[in-house]
């Protein structure tokens, strides 16, 4: 099934694909102890309920250089791939740092560099929308949240973009691409150890020295639960968002009475991003362990099987969105699961939002005539869904 939506028919447009498989049944035994999740009402299931989560850290002896281990050599996971207590006492101690203060502290930030790509996009009158403003602007972002220098960050971009491309299951990944996300993980790990360690003795201003000091009732980010995290806040922070900016323009310009009426009404821009979530969602497939035998659908899961949640699938379920194969940022609002749900819900979704609503209001308002320019090239992955050319004039 993953192989199927990588074959050039697919790719640009897994959501027929989807469809059939949904058809037949919300949930599919896809082989072995995998079952494919489908349907809305089923991934929510799987997403909100104790009865998936994630498998235990494994052990590793003599430790391994592509990832910390605690003092039992178990590889140490970031929150979002662990369940509680972890997960818990993790993602609280991350909140502490990652404030709602200090993501709306970044709004004029984040307007001045919409505002210098658009600029070159209008000086120029065309450019790839992906090269010019939607990969640079959340690596900047990010990179300048956790007090990363400036002449540090092309780097940093460069180590995310590695990361992200080997986040399909390792027999989907090209030779070589493994082997470069790792050798990506490795430098970045060694670059934050070291500039942790110059935040512990000069704090800055900046969410790296947040996470190095923030303790709750005693608990503090051990050094390897410090660098998972500043690994999955890069990748997660950067890419993701990259692709709600490709996904969400490529889909304007091709519905551009939609396009129209953002320009019409930039408040529009807030509904328009969940719109582009639910229709094209950046992260397209996620991965849970049934922790108990349990039932899906009319599927039973031994403790142990493995739950393939197609977010796409889902949030174009006809059981829970009205005409869900159309593009209508005006659409009244709908879940949908482009975040996650439950106790995994994105701890970095409004951060993406305000990312993604502050782009498309200045794009509407500045720049009305935009148009394609040419056929989009997307990127050869299955879990991240995004463009890596998209070229745009302005008329």
């Amino acid at each position: 099934m993953l192989g199927d939506l990588l074959t050039p028919q697919n790719r640009p447009d897994p959501y027929p694909l989807y469809a059939q498989w949904r058809e037949k049944a919300p949930v599919v035994r896809a082989g072995g102890s995998f079952v494919a999740v489908l349907g809305h009402a089923e991934a929510e299931q799987v997403l909100r309920g104790t009865q998936f989560g994630h498998p235990e850290p494994e052990v590793i002896d003599g430790g391994d250089p592509d990832h910390p281990v605690d003092a039992q050599g178990r590889v140490v996971r970031a929150f979002a791939f662990r369940n509680p207590p972890d997960h818990t006492r993790l993602r609280r101690l991350v909140s502490k740092a990652f404030t709602p203060r200090v993501i709306g502290n970044l709004q004029p930030r984040i307007e001045a560099l919409a505002t210098e790509a658009i600029d070159r996009i209008l000086d120029a009158g065309e450019a790839n929308f992906m090269e010019t403003l939607a990969v640079p602007l959340p690596v900047t972002v990010i990179a300048e949240l956790l007090g990363v220098p400036a002449g540090d960050r092309e780097r940093f971009g460069a180590w995310s973009a590695a990361m992200a491309r080997a986040s399909d299951p390792g027999f989907l990944l090209p030779p070589g691409v493994a082997e470069q996300a790792a050798a990506a993980r490795r430098e970045f790990i060694a670059y934050f150890r070291d500039l942790a360690a110059e935040r512990r003795r000069t704090p800055g201003e900046d969410l790296l020295s947040a996470l190095v000091a923030v303790t709750d009732e005693g608990q503090v980010l051990s050094e390897g639960e410090l660098l998972v995290t500043l690994t999955l806040l890069l990748v997660a922070g950067h890419e993701t968002t990259t692709n709600l900016l490709g996904n969400g323009v490529l889909a304007l310009l091709r519905n551009p009475e939609q396009y129209a009426a953002l320009t019409g009404d930039g408040a529009l821009a807030e509904a328009a991003v969940e719109e582009i979530l639910r229709y094209d969602s950046p992260i397209q497939l996620t991965m849970r362990t049934a922790l108990a035998d349990t039932t899906l659908g009319d599927v039973p899961l031994a403790a142990g099987d493995q739950a393939l949640v197609f977010i796409g699938a889902a949030n174009r379920d006809p059981r829970a969105h009205r005409a869900p194969d159309t593009f209508d940022i005006t659409r009244p609002p709908e879940r949908h699961l482009a975040f996650g749900h439950g106790i995994h819900f994105c701890l970095g979704a409004p951060l993406a939002r305000l990312e993604g609503r502050t782009v498309l209001r200045e794009l509407a308002r500045r720049v009305p005539g935009l148009q394609p320019a040419g056929d989009p090239e997307w990127a050869a992955t299955v879990t991240l869904r995004g463009l890596s050319t998209l070229p745009v004039a302005v008329a």
